[in-house]
């Protein structure tokens, strides 16, 4: 009974003060996330091999921002094994190198593309991202070419290259859960599409795509538009919808937080932390709400492509300093109502959770392990409201009942914050040496795979009720049980 009041007294000591009182008891649930919420993109290039963004560490970027790649191995066991601990999950094999890809079907492939082509998918690659999907427990989400060698004689969209792709993949005991019709309409002028393509063209092509769709493939979720930010040169993407019409099954769209240095913006990684930084991804999904809402009411939202950094992510994108950004982006759009949230990508360039070259995890892969761990679909009202420099969410545990996990991200390069716990807790903390560490520390271990690609133990601290120190620069989940809102 003592250690009850002076437990209450703490708290109203906080309360007076303004600290954050984390109390699970109070906790309201205000919506759902999709089972596979939190999901990653293996671009379209990577599979086929390609030209594909080039990693900083290669240099020259002034000469040529891209570099060769040979097909990512989809049958590496590290890449399974690590893909699989974040399942389940959805891939997206798109990307923009996907609007021009021509499926060749046979046993054999061409060594070079037909006219109107741009790059070969041979059935050996597509049986690959099959048998990489099963393995990871990922269902598969793309995209169709429409470049001009998928259209008839009088520039229409046919559809006999994606039905090829949809009778090959039932064919090798696989599915497509969902599509967009083609990567980001709104730059169509520099994505692949005829010359001249618009508004006009995108709603006829879509109008054949949804009705062939619904024949060949009832099963499978149509995604659209799909679009990236609107520009002066490009669509507008209110313009696409007017033009294609009602007939989504869910609305995407892609975000960006900027461009990287490879196409011509140098960010000061400064910004990395501010809050005006972070909001970018309120601003983003607010605009694509109103189309929404507009356009396609009560569809559910998907972020079908998103890093810090377009053309490859920022030379930071590696370290631990994105992963402020990373959590804190999944926690606001899965309070907003967002079901899906894809990052691009797994394993490629400098914004892939995972090393192009080794598949040994980065500081992001970290952070999605922890968060697939704790947090589960039913989101929470935390009870307090986020302040600059510290942001908190709140979600019932996935596999505990009853009991809520809670992210703190103190995005303060200097100063501690403290919070008020009602109850005991346990506790993970990522930490760095530097901003910019290729490497992340867990209650002060630093996480690396073990012998044979084991997964460390994710250990937790037990914490006491009463007042909790928040690091600078720190991001912390907090298991607490007594959330009457997860029972």
């Amino acid at each position: 009974m003592i250690g009850a009041a002076l437990l209450v007294a703490a708290i109203g000591r906080a309360t007076h003060a303004s600290e954050l009182v984390i109390a699970p008891s109070r906790m309201t649930m205000i919506g759902t996330v999709d089972a596979r919420f939190q999901s990653y993109n293996i671009e379209m290039v990577e599979v086929t091999g390609g030209r594909f963004w080039k990693p900083y560490a290669q240099g020259h970027m002034q000469h040529d921002r891209y570099s060769d790649r040979p097909p990512i191995d989809l049958a590496n066991a590290r890449l399974r094994k690590l893909a699989a601990a974040l399942s389940p999950a959805y891939m997206r094999v798109s990307g923009t190198w996907a609007n021009a890809t021509y499926f060749a079907d046979g046993d054999s492939a061409p060594t070079t593309p037909p006219a109107g082509f741009k790059t070969v998918l041979s059935r050996a690659q597509w049986h690959g991202v099959i048998g990489f999907a099963r393995a990871a427990n990922a269902e598969i989400v793309t995209s169709f070419a429409v470049s001009p060698g998928s259209r008839d004689a009088g520039g229409a969209w046919s559809p006999d290259q994606a039905q090829r792709l949809i009778d090959v993949t039932r064919a090798l005991g696989g599915r497509i859960a969902a599509v967009e019709f083609m990567n980001e309409p709104n730059l169509a002028a520099t994505n692949g599409a005829p010359p001249g393509y618009d508004a006009n063209a995108y709603g006829r092509d879509t109008g054949v795509f949804r009705a062939w769709i619904r024949r060949a493939s009832p099963e499978t979720l149509i995604l659209g538009p799909g679009s990236i930010g609107d520009s002066a040169t490009g669509i507008r993407t209110r313009d696409l919808l007017a033009a294609s019409g009602p007939g989504l099954d869910r609305v995407s769209y892609h975000h960006y937080n900027t461009l990287s240095p490879r196409c011509g913006v140098h960010d000061d990684p400064a910004q990395a932390l501010s809050e005006d930084w972070l909001a970018r991804t309120d601003a983003t999904f607010a605009t694509h709400r109103a189309l929404r809402d507009a356009y396609e009411p009560g569809k559910p939202i998907w972020l079908t492509e998103t890093a810090d950094a377009a053309c490859g992510g920022n030379p930071w994108d590696a370290s631990f300093l994105d992963t402020f950004r990373y959590l804190d982006q999944l926690g606001r759009l899965a309070r907003a109502g967002v079901q899906v949230v894809m990052h691009n990508t797994l394993a490629a360039s400098d914004y892939g959770l995972l090393d192009e070259g080794t598949f040994r995890p980065r500081p992001n892969y970290w952070a999605a392990l922890l968060w697939h761990r704790l947090m589960g679909t039913t989101v929470l009202d935390a009870g307090a409201t986020s302040t600059p420099g510290l942001h908190i969410y709140a979600h019932c545990h996935p596999t505990t009942k009853g009991a809520v996990s809670v992210l703190l991200i103190n995005t303060s390069p200097n100063a501690s914050r403290a919070v008020t716990l009602a109850s005991v807790a346990e506790r993970y903390t990522l930490r760095a040496h530097s901003f910019q560490s290729a490497t992340v520390r867990l209650n002060g271990e630093t996480l690396r795979l073990a012998a044979n690609d084991e997964l460390p133990r994710l250990a937790a601290r037990k914490t006491a009720a009463g007042r909790l120190r928040l690091p600078p620069a720190s991001i912390t989940f907090l298991a607490m049980p007594d959330a009457a809102a997860c029972r």
